[in-house]
């Protein structure tokens, strides 16, 4: 969990980078990437306060005020401010006091005048201080990390389920139903999983949600989800040939991308740009003379967001920073034999990297 004390170094940090500074003494924010960074706050979307708004108000000193209504979710107990305000809304027991939307608004504005949430487009300081968190973002703080740690535990748990269950006979329905039991099963929480879950004949199908597609033997299935704990996600990948047999033509395209992945990580360390990491993992697949079956980026910045900067790409420009979360994740797509795609998420130090995803990437 994000720890209070790194929140609030944040908020500081925040109105340190702001240049210019804002005339005002507070930010009112209310993006929900901000509330999680700063605050902690997180609204679990999979209850009855998905998409319901909370207000942070963030002194210059650092000290801060949330405000939220009654009813929003078990998550937003962990949040961290210095005053915490549950504004009534619905008690059950009598009618709400209005639209949902509008319940905090008397205590956000309450003398009624023009309401400014800072962080919203259209608001004159939006676009500051969006962008300014976005930069504050790439470096991650260590409690960023482990909470980062804790959604790839899960993720761990969920491709070694699929590992050891994959068969023919399933749908990739099923496939997406084991896996997401095992990811909650070991976060001990409900968690999203989401990604794609699909069988991939070359080409024509790179990925994708699950469907009633009932697997076959030989089929190559790509897996490549994620799992969010309180606003931070994993994102990974593995793909298995159903049956566990996989021909000499799907071996070939696993060495290659596992080739290309290494070739990648051999570049990932702080000041090296991001264009040198993607083109020494096309490199292999040019050398192959598979390149054009490359079609995608060969990794990307992981947070809050997915995908986030930096954007490791053909028409990359930015370079890698310590603290950089980034996966790397090759793949090749050649109809007649099938999709892979093969992903790990690390993190950018000074000297190279630490590899924070640990499942077993093979085959079978």
């Amino acid at each position: 969990m994000l720890t209070a004390e790194a929140c609030r170094r944040r908020r500081e940090r925040l109105w340190a980078k702001l240049d210019p500074p804002p005339e005002s003494d507070y930010l009112l924010l209310a993006d929900p990437i901000h509330l999680v960074y700063f605050a902690n706050y997180f609204v679990d979307p999979i209850s009855l306060g998905a998409g319901f708004p909370g207000y942070l108000m963030v002194r210059k000193d650092g000290h801060a005020k949330l405000l939220h209504d009654n009813r929003a979710p078990h998550s937003t107990k962990l949040a961290h401010a210095e005053e915490i305000r549950s504004i009534p809304w619905y008690d059950a027991q009598t009618p709400g006091k209005g639209p949902r939307q509008l319940a905090c608004l008397k205590e956000v504005n309450p003398m009624r005048t023009g309401l400014r949430v800072h962080d919203r487009p259209g608001d004159p300081l939006a676009s500051q201080i969006i962008n300014t968190v976005a930069d504050m973002r790439r470096q991650k703080d260590p409690d960023e990390v482990e909470m980062l740690r804790t959604c790839m535990r899960a993720t761990d748990a969920g491709h070694a389920w699929a590992r050891a269950n994959v068969q023919a006979g399933m749908s990739e329905l099923d496939v997406y139903g084991g896996i997401s039991a095992a990811c909650v099963k070991a976060a001990g929480l409900p968690v999203i999983v989401y990604g794609d879950f699909a069988v991939s004949p070359g080409a024509s199908r790179r990925g994708g949600a699950p469907t009633a597609q009932v697997l076959k033997t030989g089929d190559m299935m790509i897996l490549d989800f994620s799992v969010v704990i309180q606003g931070y996600r994993s994102d990974f990948t593995n793909t298995l040939v159903v049956g566990g047999k996989p021909n000499s033509d799907q071996q070939r395209l696993y060495d290659l991308c596992m080739a290309a992945m290494a070739a990648g990580e051999k570049e990932l360390r702080a000041e090296t740009p991001c264009l040198t990491v993607y083109n020494a993992v096309r490199g292999i697949f040019e050398k192959a003379g598979v390149a054009d079956a490359f079609p995608h980026h060969a990794g990307h910045g992981l947070g809050i967001t997915h995908p986030e900067d930096p954007y490791l790409v053909r028409g990359a420009t930015q370079t890698l920073r310590t603290g950089d979360v980034v996966t790397l994740e090759p793949g090749l797509y050649i109809d007649g034999i099938g999709g892979i795609r093969i992903e790990h998420n690390y993190l950018v130090t000074p000297s190279g990297y630490e590899r924070l995803s640990n499942h077993t990437i093979a085959l079978t």
